[in-house]
């Protein structure tokens, strides 16, 4: 019993140190993402779903439209297209799913949108932001190359992304940048500044959506070495010893 109590005051302190550690380093963000025309909505399940791993949320300083690619094309290129007249978005839809603990935040966006042209056909690509509080915009997907016809609402494209580690509980807002898929010009944009179902979206990731009582899901960064591993396995033996000393008073 001595020996078992001993053990976990030292787990206890090891992970205390280590835990210490792990605050001095931004947390990654991390997330699933599935997309398609033709998915079934609300999960993130349908054909072929991709992991993204990108640096840790910016959420000060001022949001403009700094840190998105078509900011990073105007300073690389001083005559570079503002936007595209002959393309723009006609419409989004934004359904929030996931909310294990209940509490109004989501861990899963389900995105849909539609873009129109004056072209018979264009070829594009997406790239979707979040932002945190009002906060500056950081990348969180992006999407294949697909087509645009016309202003038919047949080209509806649908991103779905589960939010695993790296975003805390807030209110988000989702801009949307299009780019020709030929040679990556920046085309049309999308933000809560044009619609507000892209605004005010209440969100969190899924280490943070935990029942009270119930299971939490453990994110290991696979940039960050041995101490994901060693704090896990720290649980791991905690709860191994709490279970011997449970087993030893019963009897």
């Amino acid at each position: 019993m001595k020996y078992a109590t001993h053990m976990t005051t030292t787990i206890c302190l090891l992970l205390l140190s280590a835990t210490g550690m792990a605050q001095t380093t931004p947390e990654p963000r991390q997330s699933l993402t599935s997309q398609g025309s033709d998915i079934t909505r609300g999960a993130v399940a349908d054909g072929n779903v991709t992991y993204d791993e990108f640096e840790a949320l910016q959420t000060t300083g001022s949001r403009g439209s700094k840190g998105t690619r078509s900011a990073q094309q105007k300073l690389g290129n001083a005559t570079a297209q503002a936007a595209d007249p002959n393309i723009w978005f006609y419409d989004a839809d934004v359904e929030l799913f996931a909310d294990f603990d209940r509490d109004g935040y989501y861990t899963g966006i389900d995105l849909l949108f539609d873009a129109d042209t004056t072209y018979v056909a264009i070829d594009v690509y997406a790239v979707l932001y979040l932002s945190y509080e009002y906060g500056p915009w950081n990348e969180y997907a992006s999407t294949d190359d697909f087509t645009l016809f016309g202003a038919t609402s047949a080209d509806d494209y649908i991103v779905e992304t589960e939010l695993v580690s790296g975003y805390p509980t807030g209110n988000y807002d989702i801009l949307i940048e299009l780019f020709d898929a030929y040679d990556g010009t920046f085309l049309a944009s999308f933000g809560p500044d044009e619609t507000s179902e892209l605004a005010l979206l209440p969100l969190e990731d899924s280490t943070r959506d935990t029942v009270s009582g119930g299971h939490t899901q453990v994110v290991v960064n696979s940039g960050g070495g041995s101490l994901g591993w060693f704090l896990l396995l720290g649980l791991l033996a905690i709860r191994m010893t709490s279970r011997l000393q449970a087993a030893r008073l019963s009897k």
